[in-house]
């Protein structure tokens, strides 16, 4: 079995816009007890992302769950349905959902500015994550394109934006709160279908998704009194746009 090493690094070709904020509708953050158990690690939240991510990792090297990626590659191919590229869009579908719903009123956990802080921290995260094991394992794709199929980069932002979702709206409804998840697994399926990821790819990169959504959301109260900090400068929030090779971030100012 591959020795994997999950290396947390900066980002290259980071790239910074400024946009005016608009402070219209935001409310006072709700969230100053940072003692609050969202915040709060516990292993039984990392049960599933484990599982997923220690799956794709035996699938590297087990022969069992090579077959399987083979296997499904050949049914993949005897049926091979019509190319989409909805899976590049859907991925980030639950995270729009969540400031759809806010700004139809229904409110989640956190306002504007703090949701905004947590999602572009999981992004970064999953970048962290996704990105170097990519270039570490050189796992060839199933169409042959090049080396880069472990983890599946658009499985990982899907469940990470449906996790983030779900983390949002737990308490409010439970219904919305996993609305995202068929949207992330379409996405993930969908990486099979287009030959772009086999199985063990796809179970990786939800993982590596669900856990990097889940550490933005224990470090929010850390990540949160930095941009407070930050506030005096000018600084409000970062918004990322994960690309193949790159992290784009779009810096929000108080102008």
């Amino acid at each position: 079995m591959k020795l994997l090493t999950i290396i947390v690094f900066t980002c290259s070709n980071i790239c910074f816009g400024q946009v005016k904020s608009d402070s219209a509708g935001l409310k006072k953050s709700d969230v100053e007890n940072y003692g609050d158990s969202v915040y709060k690690p516990s292993y039984k939240k990392l049960i599933i992302s484990t599982v997923f991510i220690g799956f794709g990792v035996v699938s590297l090297s087990s022969d069992a769950l090579k077959n399987l990626n083979s296997s499904t590659k050949y049914e993949i191919g005897e049926h091979q349905p019509k190319h989409i590229t909805l899976d590049n869009y859907t991925q980030y579908l639950p995270a729009a959902i969540v400031y759809g719903y806010n700004l139809a009123g229904i409110k989640g956990k956190h306002d504007l500015k703090e949701r905004t802080i947590i999602y572009g921290t999981s992004q970064l995260i999953s970048a962290a994550f996704v990105l170097p094991l990519k270039h570490l394992v050189k796992e060839e794709r199933p169409d042959g394109t090049n080396h880069l199929s472990f983890p599946s980069g658009h499985t990982a932002t899907a469940f990470s934006s449906a996790h983030f979702l779900f983390r949002e709206y737990k308490d409010e409804n439970i219904w919305i709160a996993l609305s995202g998840y068929p949207i992330a697994l379409f996405t993930g399926v969908y990486r099979t279908l287009n030959d772009k990821h086999w199985v063990g790819d796809v179970v990786a990169g939800s993982g590596f998704g669900v856990l990097s959504t889940e550490i933005a959301y224990w470090i929010f109260p850390i990540v949160n009194k930095i941009f407070k900090n930050n506030e005096s400068k000018g600084v409000t929030f970062i918004y990322p746009v994960i690309q193949s090779k790159s992290v784009v971030l779009g810096l929000v100012l108080n102008l």
